[in-house]
């Protein structure tokens, strides 16, 4: 899971275009990009979208619900459970607890709809002040988390903010703070750390920039909102053939030492840490198709 594309559940047109963008993940969203009169036509649109025959290799279908506060979560899990969804996405997520009650929720459904499989969950967590001090305790909430996602244009109303980026388009420091809690919240669950969306999607050079710096510091996923961004996003989080390189001469080192718990490699000296960085890079590299 590198791209995961937002598209409005009411326009059939974007979901016909998200469907050939190339993301792994296609978010068909009942929430923010849906206005409130036209949320019975988008759980209609989605519930025939999630129903229609799918190709191989195609993205994985995802339905952004409605927050639990809003009172709208569980009529739209009545509409979109009985055609099975991949998974749900969880927005304004204040805790672990919010996404154990999902869990309860969705288990109801899928036995009441007879699912043999367990749908999964990506949240949102700093979307409120709330969500954003509590990113610590996702860590045993629900095996059927696999994500955490972080956003910055609901915590910005949620805190009066004017922006989330400076005149020079960088992040101011409450944002800092979201994408920092987020990545460290989803490494302690070990659940995929998922990087906000870029707006401007017009400014390709930005898209790439910020992909790079969250692909450095741990990131390995975006959300996208309009299909040119999926190529660059899947890019960015695609393993290079020389990093995968490198990771499995590290794999092979320790192997052939013994599983030791320093080896020695082009002249560096390696310990136990630089083995799970390289295996994590290999699993990501394999789940892209790129690895063996």
């Amino acid at each position: 899971m590198r791209s995961l594309l937002f598209v409005p559940g009411d326009s059939e047109r974007k979901l016909e275009k998200g469907l050939a963008s190339g993301a792994d993940v296609l978010l068909i969203d009942l929430e923010d990009s849906v206005a409130p009169d036209n949320k019975p036509r988008a759980r209609a649109i989605c519930v025939a979208l999630l129903t229609t025959p799918r190709n191989a290799g195609g993205p994985k279908l995802f339905v952004r619900i409605n927050a639990l506060s809003t009172g709208m979560t569980s009529t739209d899990l009545d509409a979109i459970m009985p055609a099975s969804p991949d998974g749900v996405m969880l927005p304004k997520s204040n805790s672990g607890n919010d996404v154990a009650h999902l869990a309860s929720l969705l288990a109801v459904r899928e036995a009441e709809n007879g699912h043999a499989h367990e749908t999964a969950i990506i949240a949102i967590v700093t979307e409120t002040a709330a969500g954003a001090l509590a990113t610590q305790g996702y860590a045993g909430a629900s095996r059927r988390l696999i994500g955490m996602a972080w956003g910055a244009e609901d915590l910005s109303a949620d805190l009066g903010a004017t922006a989330s980026r400076d005149e020079h388009g960088a992040l101011t420091d409450p944002f800092r703070f979201a994408r920092t809690v987020t990545l460290l919240g989803a490494a302690a669950a070990g659940v995929a750390p998922i990087d906000t969306v870029y707006v401007n999607f017009r400014n390709e050079a930005g898209l790439a920039a910020e992909c790079r710096a969250a692909a450095r510091d741990g990131f390995t996923a975006k959300m996208a909102i309009h299909p040119a961004q999926v190529g660059p996003i899947n890019d960015a989080f695609t393993p290079s053939p020389s990093d995968v390189a490198r990771a499995l001469a590290i794999v092979d080192a320790f192997a052939a030492a013994g599983n030791a718990g320093v080896i020695g490699i082009d002249g560096e000296m390696l310990d136990r840490p630089h083995l799970r960085r390289a295996e994590r890079l290999l699993a990501r590299a394999q789940a892209a198709g790129v690895a063996g």
